[in-house]
């Protein structure tokens, strides 16, 4: 769930300043970090066999890598063994994972920049793949303990609850068989509770929209990217889901659930795409760019909630203009556009003249199976044939058209944080 990245330099100071206080609590932000980590342009180091992607994975290493497991899981691909030990090697002892962790072999301190991102996609990967049950146990349990007391968590454990970090967690959760709205604080609140704290008063701009946090005076914003991933964990949905039945938007009321504030916010998402059919990012003194990661996450958000068909426009145009905003970005972006697919029911192997699965598989270690294509095609509903138009060669995962890390508010602005899945900045309708 991604703004555009050409501010790494700034994004690397402030986690160098966070490795030196990783348990600070950080300020509210109004800015949601990406469910989509960016990219820095670097070269990967030589020393991450097995990972996808050839950019430096110091940001984002444990979200793409867990994406990509989870994408090529949905289309019935086997990931390489490699691929997976690359994950659960990042894991501490202690059951949580870093962005990324150079020496996998070292232990974790007290400076290991942790997180619920990070923690919560690989448990969700990890989950789906089956067979890593004490990995996924000891993620939870480590989540569990970041909870805080509004039922929620933020993206740095004892930081303040935000949207996209108490979605993924939910979405976590349920992946490994908890009940999010069981999982209690010691205030007795839930991830639903939390949610429902952050929705957008109908009768306020933005109205049934999410916030990624309050601002400094309390006041919630409407920002897209919160809430197409609010509209997950509302509906206690991960990030791979299937159409639900069709329905009509909800026109905007108190919600009572957080199912309630789902609804909400998927109907501020078909108002969001009217305009143009996408999303758009902005960054201050810069033009509004198309925002394809976003878009993705979006039409993911509207098919869990009943609204598919609001979504055409927008999968239209992922399928037109996506694959080139992935072949820039790399392993997470298109393992985006495979998971908004799936969501739709569309042909993951001929995504606009793109076949998405070969494309993805060409950025990592060569999967144990992958199906045919025309098997792929008939488990998502379609029987469309082979697709052999894509290039195979090694995706780059590097280049401005990539969605960076946590934050970009978290990080400048209190000088903590280490990014995320990353969002940062102000999304505009």
């Amino acid at each position: 769930m991604n703004v555009r990245r050409t501010v790494t330099a700034i994004a690397a100071t402030a986690v160098i300043a966070a490795a030196a206080a990783p348990t600070a609590t950080a300020a509210p932000a109004t800015t949601a970090p990406a469910t989509t980590p960016a990219t820095p342009e670097a070269p990967a180091a030589p020393e991450a066999p097995g990972l996808h992607g050839s950019a430096d994975p110091t940001y984002d290493g444990v979200w793409r890598q867990s994406l990509t497991l989870l994408a090529q899981d949905t289309t019935g691909v086997r990931p390489a063994a490699q691929a997976v030990d690359w994950l659960t090697a990042q894991q501490c002892a202690d059951g949580a994972f870093a962005a990324f962790r150079a020496d996998p072999a070292a232990q974790c301190d007290a400076k290991t920049p942790v997180d619920s991102n990070s923690t919560a996609a690989a448990v969700q990967a990890l989950a789906a793949l089956g067979g890593e049950d004490t990995a996924v146990r000891d993620a939870v349990r480590w989540l569990r303990s970041a909870q805080n007391p509004d039922g929620g968590w933020g993206y740095l454990p004892g930081g303040p609850s935000d949207t996209n970090s108490t979605s993924l967690v939910a979405g976590a959760l349920a992946a490994a068989g908890t009940a999010p709205d069981g999982v209690r604080s010691k205030k007795g609140k839930n991830a639903h509770d939390a949610l429902l704290e952050l929705t957008v008063p109908c009768d306020a701009d933005g109205g049934g929209a999410f916030a990624y946090q309050p601002d400094k005076k309390g006041a919630l914003a409407a920002n897209a990217d919160a809430t197409a991933a609010g509209v997950l964990g509302g509906l206690d949905r991960t990030l791979v889901t299937k159409a639900a039945p069709a329905t009509d938007p909800a026109t905007c009321a108190k919600p009572r659930t957080a199912a309630d504030a789902a609804r909400n916010g998927a109907a501020h998402l078909v108002t969001a795409l009217a305009a143009k059919g996408y999303l758009v990012s902005s960054l201050a003194g810069a033009k509004d760019q198309p925002d394809h990661g976003n878009t993705a996450d979006a039409v993911v958000a509207l098919a869990a909630a009943g609204l598919t068909d609001r979504a055409d426009r927008a999968v239209t145009w992922l399928k037109r203009d996506g694959a080139a905003w992935a072949a820039k970005s790399g392993p997470a972006a298109w393992s985006q556009l495979v998971l908004a697919a799936h969501a739709t029911g569309a042909d993951a192997r001929d995504f606009g003249g793109t076949d998405l699965v070969q494309r993805l598989n060409a950025t990592g270690p060569a999967p144990e199976s992958v199906p045919d294509a025309k098997d792929t095609a008939a488990k998502d509903g379609k029987d469309t044939g082979d697709n052999d138009n894509a290039k195979d060669s090694k995706d780059d995962d590097g280049g401005p058209g990539v969605i960076w890390i946590v934050g970009i508010g978290l990080l400048v602005g209190v000088g903590i944080g280490i990014l995320l899945s990353g969002r940062r900045k102000k999304r505009q309708k």
